[in-house]
């Protein structure tokens, strides 16, 4: 049976151990006859017949799910007449996602909360949700375009698939985009960060480039 012990830092030792035999495990090292933690985590100590081994656990990042009223932050993968399709990424400040989707977003450069086909937490906005006024006047194309993070709403928890996001507030919408040009396999990303002139409209600090978005109010804006 586990014994779980205090949140300990790494070189921060154990509380008194017991007399007996012990076995030093994951996480944990001898020094001048302490033993020692390598890691953030929790200790613990198993009981296996006359011995204890000994180990830290380490602790993962809190995960979050989303629920309605949430305000999470997404990366627009897809965008059709209807509706764009969102990669939510964070949910109330916090990571959302498995233990897996963590893993799989570290080795391929993708975010806690995105699988590898990147929907493990999926968000849509529909046209009517985009803002609040002119509603039927929505291209989405013009609000959205794949790779945009955008900052919304969940509105409801939507079919089994996805969330029903929004961003007819005023500071919802997208927070960060690049340029795209052509390029001779189409049109691709360029590296500059796309600046909000407007609450639909961003441009190229660089070029003077101007592209339609429905943006969000600026964090730095009163």
């Amino acid at each position: 049976m586990d014994d779980q012990q205090p949140l300990l830092l790494p070189g921060q030792p154990f509380p008194p151990l017991p007399k007996g035999e012990f076995v030093l495990g994951d996480g944990a090292y001898g020094r001048e006859g302490y033993v020692v933690s390598d890691r953030i985590g929790h200790g613990t100590e198993t009981k296996l017949g006359t011995q204890t081994i000994v180990k830290v656990v380490g602790t993962q990042p809190p995960l979050a799910l989303p629920k309605a009223g949430s305000t999470v932050l997404g990366r627009v993968t897809r965008v059709n007449p209807r509706q764009a399709t969102v990669s939510i990424l964070v949910v109330d400040g916090l990571p959302c996602g498995g233990a897996q989707a963590t893993r799989v977003g570290a080795s391929n450069n993708k975010a806690a909360g995105e699988g590898i086909d990147g929907s493990d937490f999926q968000g849509i906005i529909r046209a009517q949700d985009v803002r609040s006024t002119e509603k039927d006047a929505v291209v989405l194309a013009e609000c959205f375009r794949p790779g945009d993070i955008v900052r919304a709403t969940v509105i409801s928890l939507g079919d089994a698939r996805s969330y029903y996001l929004s961003t007819a507030q005023n500071e919802l919408g997208v927070v960060h985009a690049t340029t795209r040009g052509p390029s001779q396999y189409g049109w691709t990303a360029a590296k500059h960060v796309l600046q909000p002139m407007s609450w639909r409209e961003m441009a190229d600090p660089v070029t003077g480039h101007v592209e339609p978005r429905k943006c969000a109010k600026p964090d730095w804006l009163a």
